[in-house]
């Protein structure tokens, strides 16, 4: 029995919303009333055991949850901040904002030759980049441009004080750019 229990657990976890009891049993192969005296044994231990979670019985469906003590504990959870992490498109998308800025989408996808709508709205959800207004031509496209956080962030006092590129690096890389289309188109 301790295997059908798990996976009658396994199921309601995985599903997150209440499974229809005949469901449950058809999937670990029983009737529905044997299904329905394991389920109602699995929420009764759940209470003497003091768990986190519980089973609730909704219209003859059942549904795993969070025990209602221990919400607070969830909403701190919830409440902390979270950890930003940044992808390499979403590096290079901010990288093209910093130095080009205000810069519309349009602009960013010229560069980097790839649609960057996911990249830039995760960087305004993180406070990276913002919209600085629009730009004075059909469609009025947005312009975007970094946040303070952005500065904040990369410990620089304004733009001008991000690095330069080296000249020369700056030409191999267009000659490496060239080079890698030219073998593309050559495909």
């Amino acid at each position: 029995m301790q295997k059908t229990e798990a996976a009658i657990e396994a199921i309601l976890f995985t599903m997150g919303e209440s499974v229809e009891l005949s469901k449950i049993a058809k999937a670990i192969e029983h009737d529905t009333e044997t299904t329905r005296k394991l389920i109602n044994d699995m929420m009764l231990r759940y209470e003497e055991e003091n768990r986190g979670i519980r089973i609730i019985e909704l219209e003859n469906a059942y549904q795993l949850c969070t025990k209602q003590e221990y919400y607070d504990c969830l909403v701190r959870l919830a409440l902390q901040p979270k950890k930003a992490v940044l992808t390499e498109v979403m590096l290079e998308t901010l990288s093209i904002i910093a130095y080009k800025q205000p810069v519309t989408k349009i602009e960013i996808e010229k560069i980097r030759g790839v649609k960057c709508d996911h990249a830039v709205n995760k960087l305004i959800e993180y406070n990276l980049v913002q919209e600085l207004g629009r730009l004075d031509a059909p469609g009025r496209p947005l312009l975007l441009g970094t946040t303070e956080d952005f500065l904040r962030n990369f410990g620089v006092q304004s733009t001008s004080d991000l690095p330069m590129v080296d000249p020369v690096k700056l030409e191999d890389f267009k000659a490496e750019a060239e080079e890698e289309m030219q073998l593309k188109l050559d495909v």
